[in-house]
């Protein structure tokens, strides 16, 4: 009897040392993984009765793309409010901010969906690409366009077996944190009579970008991440306002997240943080799209972390 029960409790000691390895292998792909972010820009196509399909059969569509996806941030173009308030009803994970490019809710909106289980926001804002940006609807008369921005802040948790992530006499807390921004934006379209807007639009949301740089090494980084439909080629003037012309080092400037297919829907970025991968989603039912532009899914990871 005795030999059996040492046999069980063996036994017991194998499986439960098996079980810890591969706990243990799980969190070392976590942590080798590091801290990370799946950022979504994409263009909802307006609740136009012209449109096939109309927005009563596509919204449903949208809500499932996102589930499946679960991107952490999306920055949205064009969607009314109708539109933006099914979708908020629909994806409870995320809280939303953003307005209409006239003010409130008129217009077509530049929201923003952010993961309620992993972020705070700490602040947003929106200003007017016209040259009145703090005036909300100024610009043309028809289809102004406005920049949806946020700072938002990673909740922090306890590492496992610890009851804080910092101690309780926390006066070192910035050391425990990571922030960063996100940019949201539709720039203009139309024929050649549009090209300087957009090139003075592209100019306004690189001095806003850059107002928000780092002061010295003293001071946290806070990576920044633009989105949007910019209705621009990669080989054009407003694009090159973005990434430069073969200076990728250059701190005042935002890198891209892909080199090839870029096509008019852009995730830029600077800071501490490498792309880990690029996709543009092909979700379609039947081979009928949920909108005109496919959205763009990019995951990133933040250095140190």
């Amino acid at each position: 009897m005795r030999q059996y029960k040492g046999i069980v409790i063996s036994t017991m000691a194998v499986l439960f040392a098996l079980c810890a390895a591969a706990v243990a292998q799980q969190q070392a792909r976590t942590d080798d993984k590091g801290l990370t972010i799946k950022v979504m820009t994409y263009n909802l196509k307006f609740a136009d009765p012209a449109y096939k399909p109309v927005w009563a059969v596509r919204r449903d569509w949208q809500v499932d793309l996102i589930n499946k996806y679960r991107p952490d941030i999306i920055g949205t173009q064009e969607g009314l409010k109708e539109q933006i308030d099914f979708l908020m009803d629909h994806l409870p994970d995320y809280m939303v901010v953003g307005e209409g490019r006239k003010g409130g809710d008129d217009d077509e909106h530049m929201a923003v969906f952010i993961r309620r289980d992993r972020f705070r926001l700490r602040e947003m804002g929106t200003f007017q690409l016209s040259e009145t940006p703090e005036v909300l609807g100024s610009g043309p008369a028809v289809n102004p366009r406005i920049v949806t921005w946020a700072r938002i802040a990673f909740i922090n948790r306890p590492a496992e077996g610890s009851t804080h992530s910092y101690p309780e006499d926390y006066r070192g807390h910035w050391n425990n944190t990571r922030e960063f921004y996100l940019f949201n934006t539709h720039l203009f379209t139309g024929g050649s009579g549009y090209h300087l807007a957009k090139l003075n639009s592209a100019k306004l949301i690189m001095e806003r970008i850059n107002a928000l740089n780092r002061f010295g090494e003293w001071t946290p980084d806070r990576p920044v991440f633009l989105v949007g439909d910019f209705n621009a080629k990669a080989d054009s003037d407003v694009y090159k306002t973005f990434t430069g012309d073969g200076q990728p080092d250059n701190p005042f400037l935002l890198k891209d997240s892909t080199k090839e297919n870029r096509g008019i829907d852009w995730i830029l970025y600077k800071g501490d943080v490498d792309v880990l991968s690029y996709e543009k989603i092909e979700y379609n039912v039947d081979g009928v799209y949920p909108s005109d532009h496919k959205p763009i899914l990019v995951e990133f990871k933040f250095a140190g972390k």
